[in-house]
């Protein structure tokens, strides 16, 4: 196809235009590949923090705090709606943010990622001494907090991929060094958390929780540090000088005409739900369902294992197949892998052969979806004449959140729902366990092959022509800082 673009109207200009004269080449240009490996190191760190929550929170706040299954559902689905609508207002503040010596997202990223590890280690502490409706109120508000600052981590960490380069190979290596990273933190608190809570708990659930969680926070911490240091902002990005914070219509207009971000927040709805109902169910599932909970993290072992082989296959996948093609077969894989273990009785083997490839399944399109989040961001800019990587990250990362909250909602409000209660579980509760475990991964699969099949439309030559345009300072309709689609008539 052509890569000339033909803009009659801001021919003049273009000529004119001393921003364009140079002619910029991200697209084709690469960056070391040290970088795109170390970029990954900050979703390892985080995987710690996050991760670390979304697997072990229910488990510790329902069974070693006391708090009812009911109360937790409602903790989780609350705090992160509430965070969720956090996430534009940061986006919006980072985004009109000036770059300074060190980037524009960077210093930010690192410096609310060591506030996001105090507060991972203070959302698994409660001080003694507290009734039933103090340890609510503090776990909720210990949430909202972590919350709001995983905000100002996640989203200028996901927009900096965006700025380190504009290159498909490039931006499908760091996400797949992304994802790694993330299976490779699950991987590791899956096999080892629990074991390592017993040991330094000495008969103290509540001490081996917070020793536990201290040491992967710190962790965190210093994998955060690493893609720190280790990374740069190299694209030149053509920025409108006179941006300022957007306000509600202006954003409704970057965000809401944004088509393929909007098909990724779709998707990701379901993608999200179904991996956290996955790994929040996975130590109940071992302990009532196959009568051993020390068997998490052998599950675990694999489970996580199978995942990471998974996404390092992400690159080869693509370059052969292309994005939409490895999603929508990965999708349909992991229905069938969901559906095979929902129906065949509770067995530790075919359960583990099953739910890995399952998990796998599910890993793949999560690791893509960083990629295609980067292509979302130019194909705004290329759509409306104005660059927001953190407000756009925030949109998708509301997404997650809406999803994080669906999860707990799913996973809390079955126990609650089939009469769990704290070291007991009836054949309805066992019953309710499987079905969030088997039965929702593979319903929430099938939605999200299909919004891909039906929704998704920015293909690889399309995204060439949107590069092609953004490299030279143009937007779809005009000159990139002259004019945008809030300006316009």
């Amino acid at each position: 196809m052509s890569t000339t673009l033909s803009h009659p109207a801001t021919a003049v200009n273009l000529q004119e235009s001393s921003s364009v004269q140079t002619e910029q080449n991200h697209f084709n240009n690469r960056i070391p590949t040290h970088q795109q490996i170390l970029y990954g190191f900050g979703d390892f760190g985080n995987g710690f923090m996050f991760d670390l929550g979304q697997a072990y929170l229910t488990k510790f706040w329902i069974d070693v705090v006391g708090i009812g299954a009911g109360t937790v559902a409602a903790i989780f689905s609350l705090t992160k709606i509430w965070d969720a609508f956090m996430d534009p207002i940061a986006g919006s503040v980072i985004d009109a943010r000036k770059a300074g010596p060190r980037g524009k997202f960077r210093p930010v990223m690192m410096i609310s990622a060591i506030l996001l590890g105090v507060m991972t280690v203070v959302t698994f502490y409660m001080p003694s001494g507290f009734n039933m409706r103090q340890k609510v109120i503090y776990a909720f508000a210990a949430y909202m907090i972590w919350g709001l600052i995983y905000s100002f981590t996640n989203d200028p960490y996901g927009s900096l991929a965006s700025v380190m380069s504009r290159n498909p190979q490039d931006r499908s290596f760091m996400a797949t060094a992304r994802q790694v990273g993330s299976v490779g933190a699950q991987f590791i608190c899956g096999i080892a958390f629990v074991p390592l809570m017993l040991v330094l708990s000495n008969g103290n659930p509540e001490r081996g929780y917070i020793y536990t969680t201290a040491i992967f926070a710190a962790i965190g911490v210093v994998m955060f540090a690493i893609c720190y240091f280790g990374t740069k902002e190299n694209v030149k990005v053509h920025r409108d000088s006179n941006a300022k914070i957007l306000d509600f219509k202006a954003y409704a207009k970057v965000i809401f005409t944004n088509g393929p971000l909007g098909a990724i927040i779709l998707m990701t709805l379901f993608t999200i739900s179904a991996m956290n109902t996955n790994n929040a169910m996975m130590i109940f599932y071992a302990q009532y369902n196959l009568h051993n909970v020390g068997l998490t993290p052998i599950l675990n072992f694999f489970n996580m294992g199978c995942a990471i082989f998974g996404v390092f296959m992400i690159p080869t996948l693509v370059k052969h197949f292309g994005q939409r093609k490895v999603l929508i077969t990965s999708f349909a894989v992991g229905v069938i892998a969901n559906l095979i273990n929902f129906i065949l009785p509770d067995n530790v083997i075919t359960f583990t052969i099953f739910v890995s490839i399952g998990y796998t399944a599910l890993a793949i399109p999560n690791g893509i979806t960083w990629n295609m989040v980067s292509n979302a961001i130019d194909y705004g800019e290329w759509n409306t004449g104005i660059r927001r990587e953190a407000i756009t990250y925030a949109a998708f990362n509301f997404s997650r959140k809406l999803a994080q909250s669906l999860a707990a909602i799913i996973s809390a409000g079955v126990l609650a729902a089939t009469g769990y209660v704290a070291g007991h579980a009836d054949a309805n509760a066992l019953q309710g366990i499987r079905s969030v475990m088997t039965l929702y991964p593979a319903v929430a699969l099938l939605a999200a092959g299909l919004i891909i099949f039906f929704l998704y439309r920015l293909t690889e030559e399309k995204f060439y022509e949107v590069a092609t345009d953004l490299d030279n300072g143009r937007w779809k309709d005009g000159i990139i800082g002259q004019t945008n689609a809030l300006t316009k008539k």
